[in-house]
């Protein structure tokens, strides 16, 4: 008798049968009788209600007309195990059926076009079914997305840059970041525009008619440097398209990088960050391997018509930090976010333009706040006018930045994260009316990062960074209406490149496929040197032989360059080599009276080198005819006296930093190695009054007061000076456990050791790593 099949069974067969017609109907494309047969036989599976996790496209994806076929990817709840897939698109006329034995699956291109013509009108609906080829019958898994096409076409290319992470190593050897232009429409990896540019590049940004391009160069490593240039299918930058941001009002002596560059939409102006300065620390994490942010700095114009720079007022308050600015697209307004100006302990007299780890350390601890509201000022030709708070994007108790207004004006895209800017994890993209109201999240945002964002010149779409494939990041589109309604991202996949970082993309208004080179022409001795002395200061001694050797190799009369080479060495223990060098220097300044200035240096460095060589009477030979050079160089004064002090020469120590202190009263350090020099030399008294003097300074340096407060211990009648010297110690600087060691000592003097317990246990709740403080305390418990 013929048995009955059982449902598993049956289910078996109608699984092979269908997913066997898939398997042909893929191979060939096919839309016939067997396409048909595939499509009876996918209906009839009805699979069970188990979800899988399409995690790419997202539901609700609309796509650009001209972008190349998507790559779907899924997860299921048994991704472990092989899986045959079946694939159905439902479009409005017909359905197309296709196999994947991958969980990842693109398109044919032919069936792409049909999928996209088709989609322009009526949302197609995509299915895809997993099945266990070894047991077809025992369970299966499904997903449905819609997905949609739009009628409006992006029209522009993108250019970005591609950077190799970490970001210290692209600092480092900048000729590896590269400039590309991508045509969306194109399945190719995008052309280079720029590339080998030996210096460190970044933001850049178009006018509206992208005729005119501005550009951070780093020319001679002046982090100010920006090029700004015509447009051409060769374009190339050469030293006199070429601005900096340090020449407005260069006359205060401080740095100035020029952040976040904007160039208008008339091309005449451009607006950035002046007097900036940022925190920045370079990380291990290859997801986020900087922190980098604005604390400080004003809005700036540059008038290329002019070829004037001014402040922008309503942006140009020293009082708070005003940054990221951007232009609504008539002109008239100047969006910018702000948020008061940092104060960095320590740092008072200190100009450099990034706050390093050591000193940004109180942005480091959890729980920190610097959170950015936005602004709008009135442009008004560069007059500025009254700045005002954006609603929705102000006063929220988030960090809000990066705000891009829209071609027609009316609505503005700004980042919104916990706290900080740039690359923050928990950035999200907010959409809102220009003039300020309510600011929704949008549909684009990814999981991880979102940022970076322009707008294309029709105003459709936007573009914008995302990390939430993976640290390396890439780029993104979405599709924005006129009502501000957005769709899930559009990965721009055939942009993404193996371990590269895609970011700053800016929509290029000229068509699609348009040609565009970028040349450097500007790099001379001057730019080596500067960058050497770049990464002199951040300890890549080694690497800057190297620049300092090519600015010379350039220009063997580069006496600064010379000076640094051998500093270099002097830090890479190649002493014969430095000391080759400063010969060399010597006999090349040598009756050379305008560069005296040069000459002090090189005397103050050798001086230094015979020091470290533990040969001092050489060492003072060099700090005299240093002075010789510069009579009012206080530092090297101080210098040579503490050489002379080493050798006991007292009573030449003591005159040379009588002077020191005369020619600079109110330097701290004149006055406390006087002091310690008359103590040394028998003079207590009169070394004491010199400390107290110090004391009322204020000196900046920790260990300089704590040398202090050690001499002075002694004098019970000093006592009242040290305790209010303790006391704004403490004030300025509450996190260094060491004002109470010193108060608790104070307490002892006077016999309060009830006192001295309580400033004890505050030290040791600072700093734990005192050990000696707990014993400290029990035994002053006991003598009690």
């Amino acid at each position: 008798m013929k048995q009955e099949p059982t449902p598993c069974l049956r289910r078996a067969t109608l699984v092979g049968a269908a997913l066997a017609l898939i398997a042909a109907c893929s191979r060939n494309n096919r839309s016939d009788s067997d396409a048909r047969a595939a499509l009876a036989a996918f209906d009839s599976l009805q699979p069970p209600p188990t979800k899988l996790a399409i995690i790419y496209p997202a539901d609700g994806t609309v796509f650009p007309p001209e972008i190349p076929a998507p790559t779907f990817d899924w997860a299921g709840p048994w991704s472990e195990h092989p899986f045959v897939w079946a694939i159905r698109i439902q479009l409005r006329d017909r359905s197309l059926v296709f196999s994947s034995s991958a969980q990842k699956w693109k398109p044919p291109e032919s069936a792409w076009r049909d999928i996209r013509r088709s989609s322009v009108t009526a949302e197609a609906t995509v299915t895809i079914v997993g099945f266990p080829p070894d047991a077809p019958e025992s369970i299966a898994c499904s997903a449905t997305i819609r997905i949609r096409t739009s009628a409006d076409g992006i029209g522009a290319p993108i250019m970005f840059r591609d950077v190799p992470l970490p970001f210290i190593y692209a600092v480092k050897n900048p000729d590896t970041i590269r400039w590309r232009l991508a045509d969306v429409s194109s399945d190719r990896p995008p052309p280079v525009v720029l590339e080998n540019l030996p210096v460190c590049g970044n933001c850049h940004s178009f006018d509206a008619a992208g005729r005119t391009l501005g550009m951070d160069v780093d020319y001679a490593n002046d982090k100010g440097s920006y090029a700004i240039t015509e447009l051409s299918d060769k374009t190339v930058l050469s030293r006199d398209k070429i601005i900096t941001w340090s020449d407005y009002k260069r006359e205060d002596g401080e740095y100035t990088f020029g952040l976040l560059s904007q160039v208008s939409p008339d091309g005449r102006y451009v607006v950035s960050t002046v007097k900036d300065r940022s925190v920045f620390v370079p990380r291990p994490d290859l997801r986020y391997s900087q922190l980098f942010f604005p604390i400080r700095g004003i809005l700036a114009v540059y008038d290329r018509k002019t070829r004037r720079f001014s402040s922008l007022p309503g942006a140009d308050d020293p009082a708070f930090v005003q940054s990221n600015p951007a232009w609504s697209p008539d002109g008239k307004w100047v969006y910018f976010c702000r948020e008061k100006a940092a104060a960095i302990p320590e740092d008072d007299e200190h100009r450099a333009v990034l706050i390093t780890e050591h000193l940004a350390r109180h942005f480091l601890k959890a729980n920190t706040e610097f959170k950015y509201d936005i602004f709008r000022v009135p442009f008004n030709d560069g007059k500025g006018g009254d700045a005002r708070a954006v609603p929705g994007a102000s006063n929220n108790g988030k960090s809000n930045y990066f705000p891009r207004i829209s071609p027609d004006g009316k609505w503005m895209v700004f980042c919104r994260a916990e706290n900080f800017m740039l690359l923050q994890p928990d950035s999200r993209l907010y959409i809102m009316p220009a003039a300020g109201g309510e600011a929704r999240p949008m549909k684009c945002n990814t999981g991880d990062m979102n940022s970076w964002h322009s707008w294309s010149p029709n105003g459709k779409w936007l573009v914008f960074s995302t990390k939430a494939h993976g640290p390396y990041t890439q780029l993104c589109l979405a599709h924005v209406d006129e009502t501000g309604n957005d769709s899930p991202a559009v990965l721009l996949e055939h942009v993404a490149l193996p371990n590269r970082a895609c970011n700053i993309p800016e929509f290029l208004n000229r068509r699609p496929g348009a040609k565009l080179a970028l040349r450097e022409d500007f790099l001379d001795s001057l730019n080596f040197r500067r960058q050497g002395q770049v990464l002199l200061l951040a300890g890549d001694f080694r690497e800057s032989v190297q620049l300092f050797r090519k600015a010379l190799d350039l220009d063997p009369d580069n006496h600064e360059a010379r000076l640094r080479l051998a500093v270099a060495y002097t830090q890479t223990d190649e002493q014969s080599k430095a000391e080759t060098e400063f010969a060399s220097l010597l006999k090349r300044l040598h009756g050379k009276d305008e560069h005296m200035d040069l000459l002090h240096d090189v005397h103050c460095h050798m001086a230094l080198l015979c020091r470290k060589q533990y040969d001092p009477d050489q060492a003072v030979k060099h700090y005299r005819a240093a002075l010789r050079c510069r009579p009012e160089d206080v530092n090297a004064r101080l210098l040579l006296g503490l050489v002379l002090a080493s050798q006991h020469s007292f009573r030449e120590a003591e005159e040379v930093l009588s002077e020191a202190a005369k020619l600079a009263p109110a330097n701290p350090l004149a006055r406390m190695w006087l002091g310690m020099v008359l103590c040394d030399a028998g003079q207590a008294d009169a070394g004491r009054a010199q400390l107290v003097k110090a004391l009322s300074l204020s000196p900046m340096n920790r260990s300089d007061w704590q040398l202090i407060a050690q001499r002075i211990l002694p004098r019970a009648d000093l006592a009242p000076q040290l305790a209010a010297f303790v006391e704004r110690y403490r004030a300025r600087f509450p996190d260094d456990p060491q004002p109470h060691v010193l108060a608790a000592k104070l307490r002892l003097q006077s016999g309060n050791a009830g006192d001295a317990i309580e400033q004890l246990e505050k030290a040791f709740k600072k700093d734990s790593s005192l050990a000696w403080i707990p014993a400290k305390i029990q035994e002053l418990r006991k003598s009690r």
